[in-house]
């Protein structure tokens, strides 16, 4: 019966079909003549002999070679104090070349029963340090451990380079009943490419990427890369340590959004045009400082394998993209932003992935990360899968990649990419392509449960970092406690705002009166949430035009158009995001092989907007009013927003400081307006402190800062105000010297 089992694991092996290696390779102890003996096998086709070394015996034993493919077998007898696993090979190949190595074999696993454990419970917050490829010293040998979960595998074999990707080599061990498959390879290291080749149980074999993978070749290739993510020496203590202490309610957040491959292009084609993460570490820094810019949200650079996707098709969850270099070179980028004082937030993409054949999708020849029923685990509109949120080994995947960022990059925040589209199970669906939650009713009850638990543990976890929630629905509490029933995000995507803003705002401003409440409604829910506003890169593709190109009018009636929309945006109630070459005012759409038209910068009407832009910043970091309460109600009032025939609005923005606070109003009409009186909410001389038709930003106001005393004469209801000059498409913002 022994034969014909060890006949049976044998034919596996050499087909690549062995479940259960240790069945058959490794240390195997038995008794012989009452005492202790090891039998040890190892498969080694390259070799012509093979010895085993002990410190029982002086000298090496020959090992037999009990198959001809390669299969070696030797004996050895130990006392029982003597160890079964202190053994080495001493293989020749066909050259007669030596080397000496550990049996994969003979080593335990690197898992605990409390990491399976948790594991399967889904709160194994740090399982990213357990799975995947992780360098390791076991029992004083170095090498790479090497974990993944595919419980309904036939069986996995670990292939590479360093195998000449031969499946039938490195036979990985199921640990029952995790599902999780394990093998440590002992002197392996870093650079070695890898992949999980799976038989499947139809028998189907696949050769897949890594799921918890900490580094990948470039794409078009796909195999992952063994990689120390703990090497790097970072300088950003002072940072980090600040930003426990923070929040973002009552700070100045203005975010440039960026996409890594094309903000900056390479002069010539050598990698794809792409710069390294370092080189662009050190442009972005200068340039967001240039422009004062608090943040930088990067589109996803975690590993995508089609460019276009511009990195919302993820694969590699754990890896930074190796399009601009290694995850050092990453590290370099978050440690020298953090050292200028500037934060990064990440976009991350946790409704749905590509069915690319080496990610996810099917990854153990079932629906093991998706659903199975494509009603649940296809995305209509975007051909990609959606994760099994209900799953705990998947909300555990999700919910370590979460926490992965900031623990081993420092990330200060993740924007959360596509939220809607989680919380709904009918999310562009038509009525009998989806299916009711257990209550009937349309939520997603599993994404909103793992959104709630991403938001707790991130919070928890580290203290000051933002969760961000592109959601564009009216669903209640996105960014409200979960303990008071909300989904725990700090900050949601105002998408109603940008929406009415845009579309009011490419109306002739002849038509605009018509259109009012475009304008003002927005404050009627400006507080219900901690919204943030975003002109993002959403706005600025597939046939929408540039922002520039959205505006009326002609050349000098669009540019002041532009002016005004950013002016409008930096004084409104929210944080603020903007995508990169909208500050320059480009012409074109984003395009992810083009950098923005940086040329344009000769120009003055571009130079203009990009200092308006950069002068917007300053003042929003500068004046607390304009940030101290962006989510608080007490920080807005309205002077005027009944002023429809006018197409006109004014308020006030106050800072904790009720008495410190600035004064705005906007004409969104070509007519420019003097002597106009403006009700003001106290006595005193106010100064112009900023005019979107100034000179400098490409208007025809010159940079002065008139100043205007209050009188008591009755406008807007309010018993003073003062006498100003309000510009054609533009805005002026006022603020007290002295106040009586």
């Amino acid at each position: 019966m022994k034969s014909e089992l060890l006949l049976n694991n044998v034919k596996n092996l050499l087909n690549a079909e062995l479940d259960n290696p240790r069945s058959l390779l490794g240390p195997q102890v038995c008794r012989k003549n009452g005492k202790k003996a090891v039998s040890v096998r190892m498969f080694l086709p390259a070799s012509e002999q093979v010895w085993l070394r002990h410190p029982a015996y002086q000298f090496p034993r020959a090992m037999q070679q009990i198959h001809p493919a390669g299969l070696f077998e030797g004996t050895l007898v130990l006392s029982e104090s003597q160890k079964e696993d202190d053994y080495q090979f001493i293989v020749a190949d066909r050259a007669g070349q030596t080397t000496t190595m550990h049996d994969p074999y003979s080593f335990e696993s690197y898992f605990t029963n409390l990491d399976l454990h948790l594991f399967g419970e889904g709160s194994n917050l740090r399982i990213y340090e357990k799975l995947g490829a992780q360098i390791r010293c076991a029992n004083g040998v170095q090498g790479v451990n090497f974990a993944v979960w595919a419980p309904n595998a036939k069986s996995i074999s670990l292939v590479g380079g360093f195998n000449g990707w031969d499946g039938r080599q490195h036979p990985m061990t199921k640990l029952i009943p995790s599902g999780i498959w394990e093998l440590f390879v002992p002197g392996l290291s870093l650079g070695e490419i890898y992949k999980f080749r799976i038989r499947e149980n139809s028998g189907r074999v696949v050769d897949k990427s890594d799921p918890y993978g900490f580094s990948a070749e470039i794409p078009p290739k796909t195999a992952s890369v063994v990689t120390d993510l703990d090497r790097f020496q970072w300088n950003d203590a002072v940072w980090m340590d600040a930003r426990k202490k923070q929040t973002p309610q009552n700070r100045p957040v203005s975010i440039y959004e960026v996409h890594l491959g094309s903000w900056r292009r390479q002069s010539n084609d050598q990698n794809n045009g792409w710069k390294n993460y370092r080189e662009l570490a050190h442009e972005l820094v200068e340039y967001c400082l240039q422009q004062h810019f608090t943040h930088v949200e990067l589109m996803p650079v975690t590993e995508h394998p089609f460019t276009g996707s511009w990195g919302y098709q993820t694969v590699g969850y754990f890896a930074a993209t190796s399009r601009y270099g290694s995850p050092e070179d990453f590290m370099y980028f978050v440690d020298y932003f953090h050292q200028h004082g500037i934060g990064v937030i990440l976009d991350w993409v946790p409704a749905h992935f590509p069915k690319d054949e080496s990610g996810l999708g099917r990854f153990d020849g079932t629906a093991l990360y998706e659903h199975q029923d494509p009603r649940k685990g296809e995305h209509p509109d975007w051909g990609t899968l959606i994760f099994n949120y209900g799953r705990n080994e998947v909300r555990n995947f999700l919910l370590s990649n979460a926490l992965f960022w900031m623990d081993k990059f420092h990330i200060d925040g993740l924007r959360v990419d596509a939220v809607a589209s989680m919380l709904y199970l009918d999310y562009s669906r038509h009525e009998g392509e989806w299916i009711p939650n257990e209550n009937g009713g349309r939520e997603n009850l599993d994404a909103i449960s793992l959104l709630k638990r991403f938001n707790e543990v991130c919070h928890a976890e580290y203290p000051g970092v933002m969760t961000i929630a592109e959601e564009s629905t009216s669903f209640a509490g996105v960014s409200r406690p979960t303990f008071d029933g909300g989904l725990g995000f700090s900050i949601k995507w105002n998408m109603g705002w940008m929406n009415d803003t845009l579309r009011y705002m490419a109306k002739d401003p002849v038509y605009r009166e018509f259109h009012h409440e475009e304008l003002t409604f927005s404050l009627v829910y400006a507080f219900s949430e901690n919204f943030m506003l975003p002109l993002s890169h959403d706005e600025v593709v597939h046939g929408k035009k540039s922002l520039l190109g959205q505006m009326p009018g002609e050349s000098a009636e669009k540019f002041a158009n532009l002016r005004l929309l950013y002016s409008l945006m930096w004084t409104h109630p929210g944080k603020k995001l903007l995508f990169m070459g909208n500050e320059i005012a480009q012409w074109k759409e984003f395009d992810h092989d083009c950098q923005p038209q940086w040329e344009l910068l000769d120009q003055e009407p571009h130079r203009g907007v990009q200092r308006l832009v950069g002068d917007l910043n300053r003042l929003y970091c500068d004046e607390p009013a304009l940030h101290h309460l962006d989510f608080d109600a007490n920080g807005f009032e309205w002077i005027d927003c009944q002023n429809g025939k006018e197409s006109q609005i004014a308020f006030v923005r106050r800072s904790l400081n009720p008495d410190d606070l600035v004064v705005v109003i906007c004409n969104f009409t070509s007519i420019a307006r003097t002597n106009y009186r403006l009700g003001v909410p106290k006595v005193g001389v106010y100064k112009e402190i900023f005019n979107s038709d100034s000179t400098c930003y490409g208007g025809s106001r010159p940079a002065v800062h008139p100043l205007a005393k209050s009188e008591q004469i009755v406008a807007q209801g309010r018993d003073h105000s003062i006498e100003i000059s309000v510009p054609a498409l533009g805005m002026a913002m006022f603020k007290p010297e002295s106040m009586q």
